[in-house]
């Protein structure tokens, strides 16, 4: 535990009215930051903390002496009137300031806006805000787009200087790929030539980057090789120009419901560095000898040549496989017995299976939903999350064992999932037990196939989504990191992710690293410091995204069920407060509130304990995870929130 006035640093996360959180090594629960001590930090900010004195029976506190990175350059929100003056309420309701809006006016009232700080005197005192975008009307369809895509810190447009920059690149295509193919010629090649491997892609039906491709060549011997490629963008890319700054600021794609927000130009996700069929392209792969039993004989690293023969959809392969006819039969059928070997193993050895199904949305030409369906996972699917798995497992087992028969420091960039907490393991015990289900575990402590025990008994019931919930959020969050302390979710001791440099900036980091490493290159301690303060950049960006790929499901889900107000549905309660009952519908995945005070047939009393409401007068119970009829009353596009009644 450190003492009394250490400094740390951190990404800091505010809760309800201004309460800060902070990770810091080796304390076993995050550091409190009192509203008080937050001085000018904002919800997402790097901060530099000091711990303040540990106090017997409390959690250990600390205040913000900086902050090193702002997060917010713009807050975006609704502007309202309050006491004659007009403020920002800010979307992100984890901002907890309420800016004073200098020069706003009437016809500003009720718009959705972009606000710049201008002067913030002291940390407790409200700040002044300039408008300087006008989004529009909340409540409208493209305002709300933009304005969760703005309000994650993302932009769908590049920097003019950027989109040039990828536009040249473009135009050197020829130039650089001839310097690519002279890389794989003299006595020491650095790149190898795969074009005449039978190789294909296999991605979703809508796909327009492609990340990774697979080859299949039947060895002599009767073992095969299966190559895992991977988008070279690495060589397209380099360290320090201005498309990796903007990718590093990026950190990630962003897949909303109706559109992709890109971490490289177009002209670089979905041309240039994507592996397209019936084109050469450039890779870093991972290539292995294996038996047909899936084990791994040996195994290859390094830049590549290939060229894609086939572009499958995953419905397309599955029915290939289906039908037992149709291109690249014997290859499919190959990898998809190595693949469904490589599950069972990784499952044996503990890997959770937290498959859950995604909400997917049809669209009609103006955005609008008209069918919001789950979507359904083909085991082609699952046979390309084997590799990829596979892939992002041995490179980095391979790089640490490398680094360390040379006596040199395991320097890379590690996906990691630490151990659950246990009071968080024993609350979900508590919550399982109140619905029926058991988890075993030993004060706190829970092992891998334990919790797969758990999953396998709730298959097929109506409160398995719930509990997938509910366990997940029980669970560590995975992070980058340049230490290493293995996949609890997975049960890999070393892992990375190798496989999606195109909309992933720690896979481009990967490459550069692992390149370095091939190429016997020192990496030097200033360097893995840049690395550690980029794999926490990038594991903050990868937080904003999925919140902002949620809220834009959250929004389109209100939006679909707008124009069914007096409809019923059947649901299933998902959660119990004081004031109401969270249920979800079941088609659609939309979840909504009844209030307590609609319910007029009795006075209901939340009992927390027992995670349901109970009414004073008939004893009536509602449970979490009981199966309900409720009616739709209102669909709040501005509020993005649901009310539905009882149906008795």
């Amino acid at each position: 535990m450190e003492k009394e006035n250490a400094i740390h640093e951190g990404i800091i996360m505010i809760r309800g009215k201004g309460t800060g959180f902070v990770t810091v090594p080796d304390e076993p629960e995050d550091i409190i930051i009192p509203t008080e001590s937050l001085s000018f930090a904002l919800d997402g900010d790097f901060v530099e903390i000091e711990l303040q004195k540990k106090v017997t029976g409390k959690r250990r506190e600390g205040k913000v002496i900086r902050v090193i990175t702002q997060k917010h350059t713009e807050l975006i929100g609704v502007v309202q009137q309050k006491n004659g003056q007009y403020i920002l309420l800010p979307d992100n309701r984890r901002i907890h300031i309420r800016p004073i809006l200098k020069e706003a006016t009437k016809t500003h009232e009720s718009m959705k806006v972009v606000v710049h700080i201008d002067a913030w005197k002291t940390p407790l005192s409200a700040p002044i805000g300039i408008i300087v975008e006008v989004l529009g009307p909340a409540g409208d369809h493209e305002t709300e787009m933009q304005a969760i895509i703005r309000g994650g810190g993302f932009s769908e447009n590049f920097p003019l200087p950027v989109s040039t920059a990828g536009k040249e690149l473009y135009a050197r295509k020829d130039a650089i790929f001839a310097d690519a193919v002279t890389a794989t010629q003299g006595d020491n090649p650095t790149r190898r030539d795969m074009r005449d491997r039978i190789t294909m892609t296999i991605d979703p039906v809508d796909a327009k980057d492609f990340d990774d491709a697979l080859s299949f060549l039947t060895l002599p011997n009767g073992n095969v090789e299966i190559g895992i490629h991977i988008a070279d963008v690495s060589h397209y890319v380099r360290e320090g120009d201005i498309i990796d700054t903007e990718a590093q600021s990026r950190g990630t794609s962003i897949y909303l419901v109706d559109r992709v927000i890109p971490m490289l130009p177009e002209v670089l996700s979905n041309d240039l560095c994507s592996l397209r069929p019936n084109e050469d392209r450039l890779a870093f792969s991972a290539v292995f000898e294996m038996d047909l039993q899936g084990k791994v004989q040996s195994e290859w690293y390094g830049q590549t040549i290939i060229h894609s023969n086939k572009r499958f959809s995953y419905e397309e392969a599955q029915q290939v496989l289906d039908m037992r006819e149709g291109p690249y039969l014997h290859e499919l059928m190959t990898m998809m017995d190595i693949g469904r070997r490589l599950r069972v193993e990784r499952y044996r050895d503990g890997a959770i299976s937290f498959d859950q199904a995604e909400v997917r949305f049809e669209l009609d030409a103006n955005g609008k939903p008209v069918r919001v369906y789950a979507k359904v996972r083909t085991e082609t699917m699952l046979m390309i999350e084997d590799f990829m798995l596979l892939a992002n497992n041995r490179v980095a087992e391979y790089v640490y064992n490398h680094t360390k028969a040379r006596g040199r420091d395991a320097a890379f960039v590690y996906r990691v999932h630490d151990l659950p907490n246990p009071e968080k393991i024993e609350e979900l015990s508590i919550f399982l037990h109140a619905l029926g289900h058991e988890l075993s575990s030993h004060k706190g402590v829970v092992r891998a196939k334990d919790i797969n025990i758990l999953l396998t008994a709730i298959k097929g019931t109506p409160e398995e989504n719930l509990i997938k919930t509910a366990t997940i959020r029980s669970m560590a969050k995975a992070l980058y990191t340049t230490k290493n302390i293995g996949h609890f979710g997975l049960a890999f001791k070393y892992y990375t992710h190798f496989t999606s440099p195109i909309r992933r900036y720690p896979d481009l980091m990967v490459h550069r690293i692992l390149r370095k490493h091939l190429d016997g290159v020192h990496i030097k301690g200033n360097d893995l410091i840049k690395y550690e303060r980029l794999s926490i950049q990038s594991s903050e960006r990868e937080i904003t995204a999925v919140r902002a790929e949620r809220d834009s499901i959250k929004y389109k889900q209100v939006e679909f069920m707008q124009d069914k107000v007096g409809q019923t549905f059947n649901g299933i309660i998902t959660g119990v407060t004081d004031w109401g009952i969270y249920v979800e519908e079941k088609e659609s995945r939309s979840e909504g509130m009844v209030r307590l005070a609609s319910i007029k047939s009795d006075f209901f009393e939340h009992e927390s304990r027992k995670y349901r409401v109970k009414g004073s007068r008939t004893g009536k119970t509602y449970t979490l995870g009981d199966i309900v009829q409720v009616k739709l009353t209102r669909a709040d596009m501005e509020e993005r929130v649901l009310d539905f009644e009882l149906v008795a």
